[in-house]
C-alpha cells in the first residue's frame, strides 16, 4: 500500500461530504482546500487533514488520537492518522460537518421563539 492511499480514502469521505454540504473544492498543489460561502473550512494534504472547528470544539478535538493545534490558528484542528480506520474517517466526517455548518461565512437564520 502506498503512503498515500489511505489519505485517498479520507479525501473520498470529505469529497463526499463537501459534495452534499454544497462546499466548494479547490486543489491547491497537492491539497484540496474546501471552503463554504468563501471561508476554507477544512483542507486535506499528503500529511493529512485540518478542519476549522472554533474554539471550544476544537479543545475538545484535541483529546482524540492522532490531533494537535493547527499552525492555521485558533479554532482549527490538526489530524493526522496513522491508520485510517474507521473511527478516524467517524471523526473526519463528524468535524467537516461541523466546520461547513459553522462558517464563518455562512449566514445563520435567527434561532425561533421558543412556543
Amino acid at each position: 500500500m502506498g503512503a498515500h492511499e489511505p489519505l485517498s480514502e479520507l479525501l473520498g469521505l470529505i469529497d463526499a461530504a463537501a459534495l452534499a454540504a454544497g462546499a466548494a473544492r479547490v486543489v491547491r498543489g497537492d491539497s484540496v482546500d474546501y471552503a463554504v460561502a468563501g471561508a476554507i473550512v477544512a483542507t486535506i494534504g499528503p500529511a493529512g487533514a485540518e478542519f476549522l472547528l472554533g474554539p471550544e470544539v476544537t479543545a475538545a478535538a484535541l483529546g482524540t488520537p492522532d490531533t494537535h493545534s493547527s499552525p492555521r490558528g485558533p479554532g482549527w484542528v490538526a489530524f493526522r492518522p496513522r491508520t485510517v480506520d474507521r473511527f478516524a474517517l467517524d471523526r473526519a466526517a463528524a468535524w467537516f460537518g461541523l466546520a461547513a455548518r459553522f462558517s464563518p461565512r455562512r449566514e445563520r437564520s435567527p434561532a425561533s421563539p421558543a412556543r
